[in-house]
């Protein structure tokens, strides 16, 4: 070990993540972005802190709960870290609502209003009067809670009403009370009605409306209070795979269990009845994680709030037309392009489509054999599965390699899988205890007396909406040894096949963490020989304790290291005779930052490489990831110029500090945004006129 106190060398997972949203919070409140963008940061906040609490707090009460009181590598007990994350949580909150009244109070500005229910005009009254009894009043279902009528079922993440009532015409004052959930499938924010030609657009919370008429619901009784509460439960699945007879049909199981998930969280609005918390928190046992908020509850509606205006083009970025990447425009044959070069595609800046078209072009060819493919996500009306579903009808051997298990697309991935074992592809669902998060397709094709491989490396899903939010890359290659290792890879997962010795795959669990560990010792070697040695590695999240030991070590060494990671980070940078050689920056803008790309410098013969994987030991150790490198020398370069453009932000990039903090960098240097630049597809794509290597034989 080259550290004396885990404090000092390392920095904890879930902290790390406060600290990262705290980043998503900054794009939210920086006045130089668009005002709809703002609003969308904002609503990914919400989300993000949801799915934090459902998972990542919900499993810390897990421990708590089950008496384990063991530090982790960086020094918290599961108790102790419970307390700080909820104040850290509670800052963020406070943040997050205080950031709103602000984006609000310029929405305003815009013509854009949230009006109080109490300020509606006559007109506008009367309106949504009838929206109530037409839309609103058929779908509410009160819920009384009493005697013989136990608290229902409170579903996770829903905005519920709590209503205290007392008894009309009564001398004593004695409390009822009912619940009642805020229909989901009905616009959050009601338009209100407006002149033809009037340029300010109103809306009211639909709660809002319900709490004004709550009378309609609860005759004979007059309502005291009417408060809006919410909450979070645990969301995480625990699978007996090994004991599964049938995994889908366990997974179906375990769903349901979810809906009854232990409560995690409390969200409660401010000012709420005295009654009504104590009945809430009598029945969710919830001590601790209890919030009250100063305003709506669940900012997350604001992303599909802001995504809804037209014509307001100002108040939003311009929109990115992905360009179709031009190697695949000079021919319609994607084989016969393949067959002479490599093909790298940056999303979104250019097109899934091209992706799309691969598939669809393997799935109507006569002379290709067999389609193989990871899924991991995919889209809620995915081309993909129709073009394999045809694949599969004219006869070709299709098989999809569908996790299951992929958090909260389960059931979207349950129906996906049914569908495409109807069409007749072989779905498999992966391995006992893995989830399957490598992305790659293979082809095989018949081409005169031999078989060709062509393959598709991402660092992405499979995913053609998330591709033109989320910043991936595609690898298209027919590189021999590369498809030799896909077809060793998809026998692993589908049927018995030892451990073989890959020709270019590094493979999790089996061979990546090793082979990780060797690399960043060949950076070692080469510095302590004289010989240039750099590491430049780009990442979602970098936790694993290991990896950190080594980059440690390869620092001492006298290797340069550059990491690019846009959440979590372990690492704990600029500590004199431990990290000085170490940069962490991470950039957080328009698109998420999601490519896995690593570099390593090999004494002046750097190799890159493409992955599914973060350096996380989930992802090292419990699941089937892929690291693939990049052999074509024009792809290569052009794989390094994307490092480049990210080493070189200084607008939305921030630098993570000894302390923990992160800070914006102020180098006196030209602004440059990474994504701006990246728009540019010709600057750096093209740029070089580099020669393929020859290697696709």
């Amino acid at each position: 070990m080259i550290h004396n106190s885990p404090s000092a060398a390392y920095l904890n997972r879930d902290l790390s993540w406060i600290e990262f949203n705290r980043r998503v919070l900054r794009e939210a409140q920086d006045p130089n972005n668009p005002l709809m963008e703002r609003a969308k940061f904002l609503g990914i906040v919400s989300s993000n802190l949801d799915e934090f609490i459902s998972v990542r707090v919900a499993g810390i009460q897990d421990q708590i709960r089950a008496g384990y009181t063991k530090k982790d590598f960086t020094g918290y007990t599961p108790s102790g870290l419970h307390q700080r994350l909820f104040k850290r949580v509670g800052k963020i909150v406070s943040d997050q609502y205080r950031t709103f009244r602000d984006i609000s109070r310029s929405l305003n500005k815009e013509g854009i209003i949230l009006v109080d229910y109490e300020d509606l005009t006559h007109a506008q009254e009367a309106a949504i009067e009838q929206y109530y009894r037409d839309i609103i009043f058929p779908v509410l279902t009160p819920m009384a809670v009493d005697q013989s009528r136990p608290f229902p079922l409170v579903h996770s993440l829903f905005i519920y009403l709590a209503v205290v009532l007392t008894k009309k015409h009564k001398e004593h004052e004695e409390f009822f009370f009912a619940i009642l959930q805020i229909p989901s499938n009905l616009p959050r924010c009601i338009p209100l009605p407006h002149r033809a030609n009037s340029k300010r657009r109103q809306f009211v919370y639909i709660e809002d409306v319900i709490r004004a008429h709550i009378g309609t619901l609860f005759s004979g009784y007059h309502p005291v209070a009417v408060n809006e509460f919410r909450l979070t439960r645990n969301s995480d699945l625990s699978i007996d795979e090994e004991g599964a007879e049938d995994l889908l049909e366990e997974i179906e199981k375990e769903l349901r269990k979810r809906r009854r998930g232990a409560p995690v969280r409390l969200e409660v609005q401010k000012g709420i009845h005295p009654y009504a918390l104590e009945q809430l928190q009598a029945e969710f046992e919830a001590e601790h994680f209890v919030y009250e908020i100063d305003g709506p509850l669940d900012l997350g509606f604001l992303r599909q709030f802001a995504g809804g205006f037209k014509g307001l083009s100002s108040l939003n970025y311009p929109p990115v037309e992905p360009v179709y990447p031009a190697e695949f425009e000079e021919t319609e044959d994607f084989f016969q392009v393949l067959r002479e070069r490599d093909v790298l595609v940056y999303h979104p800046y250019e097109s899934f489509e091209s992706f799309v078209d691969f598939i669809t072009q393997a799935s109507e060819d006569d002379q290709v054999m067999a389609i193989k493919m990871t899924l991991y996500r995919v889209s809620g009306n995915s081309p993909l599965i129709t073009a394999l579903a045809r694949a599969a009808g004219s006869g070709k051997q299709v098989t999809v390699v569908v996790e299951l298990k992929a958090r909260f697309d389960e059931e979207r991935n349950i129906a996906w899988a049914r569908k495409l074992e109807q069409a007749g592809c072989h779905v498999v669902y992966g391995l006992v205890g893995l989830k399957t998060h490598a992305k790659i397709t293979l082809i095989v094709r018949q081409e005169g007396n031999e078989l060709r491989r062509y393959v598709h490396i991402g660092t992405g899903n499979y995913n053609e909406n998330t591709a033109k939010l989320y910043t991936d890359i595609s690898l298209f290659t027919a590189h021999y040894e590369i498809g030799l290792d896909a077809s060793e890879l998809f026998n692993q997962i589908t049927g018995y096949s030892a451990n073989c010795e890959w020709n270019s795959f590094f493979v999790a669990p089996v061979s990546l963490s090793n082979s990780l560990k060797k690399l960043i010792q060949r950076e070692s070697e080469h510095a302590a020989n004289g010989r240039p040695a750099r590491i430049i590695a780009k990442m979602n999240s970098l936790s694993n304790q290991q990896v950190i030991d080594d980059l440690y070590e390869a620092d001492q060494s006298g290797v340069s290291i550059d990491l690019i990671v846009r959440g979590v980070c372990c690492l704990r940078p600029g500590v004199p005779g431990l990290s000085e050689r170490i940069t962490v920056r991470s950039i957080v803008d328009r698109f998420l930052e999601h490519s896995r790309i690593y570099y390593f410098e090999n004494g002046g013969d750097p190799e890159v490489y493409l992955s599914s994987a973060d350096w996380m030991t989930r992802n090292l150790t419990r699941r089937v990831e892929l690291m693939c490198p990049v052999r074509d020398t024009t792809a290569r370069e052009q794989v390094i110029q994307i490092l480049e453009m990210s080493l070189r932000d200084n607008q939305k990039s921030s630098f993570l500090l000894p302390s923990g903090n992160y800070e914006r960098p102020n180098d006196g240097k030209a602004p440059f945004r990474s994504q701006f630049a990246a728009m540019n597809v010709e600057s750096w794509k093209y740029a070089q006129a580099l020669p393929s290597d020859p290697k696709h034989s």
